[in-house]
C-alpha cells in the first residue's frame, strides 16, 4: 500500500507537469520593428506587456531594426512572426492580417481660402510640402500624383522641414499645397490646426476621386473627415469630407498555427485599451477584413475568432476536451495495472486446482480403510468448499471451471467406487486370515 501510494503520487505529478506541457505550452514570438522610438516599437512593447499581465501563454521577443522597412525585409526572411506594416509599403507575400491598428488620413491644405478642387489642380503646383514621418510619404505623393522620378521631383514635391508650421510653409517656405499623412488618432489631438484656423487660416480640401483612386492604388482607403475634427473652433470640416487614407496593419507569418493567431487576436480585441500608445496610436484597434478579396488577407486563426466571436466553450476547446478524456483514459488504466499487480493478489484459476483434486484421485487405490476413504473424502470437500468461497469473493477466477467441475466428480465417484469394492471384500478377508491362523495352528 506504501509503494501504491507512492508510485500514485509520481504519476500524479507527472500527469499535472504533462498537463501544463499541453495546454500552458510557452510560445515566443518574434516581433520585427523599427528603431526603439516608433510607434510600432512602443506598440510591441505594450502588447509584450498585456500578454504577461493576462498570463498568456505567448510571449514576445522584440527585435529592433534602423527603420519599419529593414523590420518588413526581416520579417520577409521569416526571421520575425509579426510586424506592422502600412499598406503603402511592399507587403511580403507570407503576411497575413491580424488587426487593423491605426489609419493615416491625407490632409490636403491650401493656404487661406484657395481651392484645390482635385488631383489634377495639385499637380499644377509647382511646389508642395508633405508634412508625416518618414521618406515614405514623400514617395505615396509621387505615386499618387503620377510624378515621375525625374529631375525636377525632388524641387516639386519635397519633405516638410522638421517641426515646420503651416504658417512657415505657405509663408516663407514658399509652398503652394500642404499634403500631411497623420495619424487619424493623433490628428485629433493635434492643436495646432486650431490654432492656425484662428489666426492665418487654411483650406482643407476634399478628394472627390477616392473611389476610383481606391481601385486604383492598391492599399488606399476610402476616408471621411467628420464635421470639426480638426478644428471645433472655427470647424474645419465643416462639414464632412471625403479623402483617403492608408492602414497600419499588424501581420503574421502564414505558417503561424491558427489556434496561436486566434488566441493573440483575441487578447489585442479584449485588451485594447491597454494598447493604445500615449499619442493616440492604435487607440481605435479594428478586426482585420476577413473578405477573400482584401488587400492583405485575414489570417485564418484571426479570421475565425472575428467571424465566431460566440463560439461555446465547447466548440473551442473541443479538441483539448477529447485529448484530455483519452489521456485520462491512458491514466485510468495505468492505474488499474498499478492497483492489480501490486495492491492486489492475482486471483487463482479455477483450473489450478484440479491438480490438487487429481493428487487425492492418485492416493485412493491406496486407501485400504474406510477410515482412510473418509479422511479423503473430507479433504476433497475442503477443496470444493474453498472454490466456491474463493469464487464469491474473487480471489478464485472462473477460468477452468468445467475442468475443475470433471475432475471433482471423478474423484468423489472414485472414492465412491473404492468404498463399494471395500465393503464387498471385507468378509472375505477375515475368513482368509481365519484360515491360515488354523494352518498356523
Amino acid at each position: 500500500m506504501v509503494l501504491f501510494a507512492l508510485l500514485t503520487v509520481i504519476l500524479t505529478s507527472v500527469t499535472v507537469l504533462v498537463g501544463r506541457v499541453l495546454l500552458k505550452n510557452s510560445e515566443t514570438l518574434t516581433f520585427a520593428v523599427g528603431d526603439v522610438n516608433s510607434d510600432e516599437a512602443r506598440f510591441a512593447a505594450k502588447l509584450a506587456t498585456v500578454l504577461k499581465n493576462n498570463s498568456s501563454r505567448l510571449r514576445l521577443k522584440i527585435a529592433f531594426n534602423a527603420d519599419n522597412a529593414k523590420a518588413l525585409a526581416q520579417f520577409d526572411r521569416k526571421q520575425a512572426d509579426l510586424a506592422l506594416l502600412r499598406t503603402d509599403a511592399k507587403i511580403p507575400p507570407r503576411a497575413r492580417a491580424l488587426a487593423i491598428l491605426e489609419h493615416d488620413v491625407l490632409l490636403l491644405i491650401g493656404p487661406g481660402n484657395k481651392k484645390i478642387k482635385s488631383l489634377a489642380d495639385l499637380r499644377k503646383i509647382k511646389k508642395i510640402a508633405v508634412r508625416g514621418d518618414g521618406d515614405n510619404n514623400v514617395a505615396f505623393v509621387r505615386n499618387l500624383l503620377d510624378i515621375s522620378d525625374g529631375t525636377d521631383a525632388a524641387s516639386r514635391v519635397q519633405t516638410a522641414p522638421p517641426a515646420s508650421t503651416l504658417e512657415k510653409l505657405f509663408g516663407s517656405g514658399g509652398f503652394g499645397a500642404v499634403v500631411a499623412m497623420v495619424h487619424a488618432s493623433k490628428m485629433m489631438k493635434d492643436k495646432s490646426y486650431e490654432q492656425y484656423a484662428k489666426h492665418g487660416g487654411f483650406t482643407l480640401n476634399a478628394i472627390d476621386e477616392t473611389k476610383a483612386l481606391a481601385r486604383k492604388i492598391p492599399g488606399i482607403s476610402e476616408e471621411t473627415l467628420s464635421t470639426g475634427m480638426l478644428s471645433s473652433s472655427p470647424e474645419i470640416p465643416d462639414d464632412d469630407l471625403d479623402t483617403i487614407g492608408l492602414q497600419w496593419l499588424l501581420v503574421a507569418q502564414s505558417r503561424m498555427s491558427a489556434t496561436t493567431a486566434g488566441d493573440l487576436a483575441r487578447i489585442i480585441y479584449e485588451n485594447k485599451a491597454g494598447l493604445a500608445l500615449d499619442d493616440g496610436f492604435a487607440s481605435r484597434i479594428e478586426p482585420a477584413a476577413t473578405d477573400k478579396d482584401a488587400f492583405v488577407v485575414a489570417h485564418q486563426g484571426a479570421a475565425d475568432y472575428i467571424n465566431d466571436e460566440e463560439k461555446s466553450f465547447i466548440d473551442r476547446y473541443s479538441d483539448v476536451l477529447y485529448l484530455g478524456a483519452a489521456a485520462a483514459s491512458v491514466i485510468g488504466s495505468i492505474f488499474a495495472t498499478i492497483y492489480t499487480n501490486i495492491t492486489r493478489i492475482a486471483p487463482e484459476k479455477a483450473s489450478e486446482l484440479s491438480t490438487a483434486i487429481l493428487n487425492i484421485g492418485e492416493r485412493i487405490e491406496h486407501a485400504n480403510s474406510p477410515d482412510a476413504l473418509e479422511a479423503l473424502q473430507d479433504e476433497l470437500e475442503g477443496i470444493l468448499r474453498g472454490a466456491v468461497i474463493g469464487l464469491r469473493d474473487g480471489t478464485i477466477s472462473g477460468d477452468g471451471l468445467d475442468t475443475f467441475k470433471l475432475g471433482y466428480e471423478f474423484v468423489r465417484d472414485e472414492i465412491g467406487m473404492r468404498r463399494d469394492y471395500l465393503k464387498r471384500h471385507a468378509g472375505h478377508e477375515d475368513k482368509v486370515v481365519v484360515v491360515k491362523s488354523a494352518q498356523s495352528a
